[in-house]
């Protein structure tokens, strides 16, 4: 099935939401505000070395971008993918996914800054500020690929569930020829593997009184081609059980489970409701849409007649 969202019909502008916009002005003033006063760069950004005393940068961080070109990927991003996901998860899940994602990317960005410094004793990875939306960009296209994993992308003709695999391989690639692009390289991974974390075993569902998605069509093998499951797949297991185990104790109390088995079909049946979900949100706006075009349209004619 086709997702009308995606498929050209209606106008790139139309449907943006108030939450959006408002979060991109965020990140302009954000920018603006570093390009006045580039100290505050030193306050507000993430700099390993000063965390400690200014833990308000692990939340700060993920809202100043400090080039034009992150800037504008961050607010194509947020309005053309927000647009797609804040009607579907609600305007408090949309917000909510946004700041835990931006915070636990910034945390695992200061565990990794630390960790290289003690391998390799470069100061270089304390003191450079890191900072962009992008961890939480990054994040949007794995709630894409949860939502419609099979809709195609007009043009290229490339199913969404591939996003988020190919936006990391795309800075892995970009990175070999620019090196300011390895810096955005640990946002990417840690962003895009903790929105999956989130949706997979955290997210709550109103409707079902249940947290996260357990259908095997959104495991964290299915980011790999199919000839890397096999390998990819016990490894995801061990962090599964070290990273999630209480989750899945949460799962099973709340009905996932009945005693030691799973309840049969209950992954495919969740899959199958979300993707509805998805697709009738879409389809509503999408009408919406339409009979707005028709008024201003006949609004128009009249006023040419007149």
């Amino acid at each position: 099935m086709s997702t009308p969202a995606l498929s050209g019909v209606s106008g790139p502008f139309s449907g943006i939401t108030k939450l959006c916009k408002g979060l991109v002005v965020v990140l302009i003033s954000g920018h603006i505000l570093v390009q006045l006063f580039p100290s505050v760069v030193t306050y507000l950004a993430l700099i390993p070395a000063r965390t400690i005393p200014f833990a308000w940068n692990l939340i700060t961080a993920g809202y100043i971008e400090q080039s034009v070109y992150g800037v504008v990927v961050s607010t194509f991003g947020l309005l053309f993918i927000g647009k797609l996901l804040q009607p579907i998860w609600g305007s408090k899940e949309f917000l909510k996914f946004i700041f835990v994602v931006n915070f636990l990317t910034s945390v695992c960005l200061f565990i990794t800054a630390i960790a290289l410094y003690y391998i390799s004793r470069q100061e270089i990875y304390l003191y450079m500020p890191l900072s962009g939306f992008h961890g939480v960009i990054s994040g949007f296209l794995v709630g894409i690929k949860q939502i419609i994993p099979d809709q195609e992308l007009p043009l290229i003709k490339i199913k969404t569930k591939w996003l988020p695999s190919i936006a990391i391989l795309l800075c892995v690639a970009i990175s070999f020829w620019r090196l300011e692009a390895a810096a955005y390289l640990p946002t990417i991974i840690s962003g895009t593997y903790i929105s999956w974390i989130y949706l997979r075993y955290w997210q709550t569902k109103p409707e079902t009184k249940l947290r996260g998605d357990p259908s095997e069509d959104f495991a964290f093998s299915t980011f790999f081609p199919e000839f890397l499951r096999p390998v990819i797949d016990p490894i995801a297991s061990i962090f599964h059980r070290i990273l999630c185990g209480r989750s899945d104790a949460s799962n099973d109390a709340h009905g996932y489970t009945l005693g030691s088995e799973a309840l049969p079909g209950s992954d495919s049946i969740e899959a199958s409701r979300r993707r509805e979900r998805g697709a009738r949100a879409l389809e509503e706006r999408l009408a919406a849409e339409r009979l707005a075009a028709a008024r201003s349209e006949l609004q128009r004619d009249a006023s040419e007649n007149v």
